[in-house]
């Protein structure tokens, strides 16, 4: 792997890569330094996509179900 950090003085820009690379898949990607740190990354709201789905009862039972099953867990065997 090549990787490099440049300043480039024009907007066009010639890459010499090495013999190894030839007829090899290369992927090139172009963002400024400071672009990776101020991206802020996207998370997607998932869970406002299932509001609604269960209904309350069933909810309660699942809630109950897994307030049993951490008992169950931390018990003295």
């Amino acid at each position: 792997m090549i990787r490099s950090l440049i300043t480039p003085q024009t907007t066009d820009l010639h890459i010499a890569i090495p013999d190894d690379y030839v007829e090899k898949k290369v992927e090139v990607l172009v963002f400024t330094y400071d672009e990776t740190i101020n991206t802020p990354i996207a998370i997607p709201d998932i869970m406002s996509q299932f509001w609604g789905v269960i209904s309350e009862n069933t909810t309660e039972e699942m809630h109950k179900h897994i307030t049993q099953s951490r008992a169950e867990w931390e018990r003295d065997i």
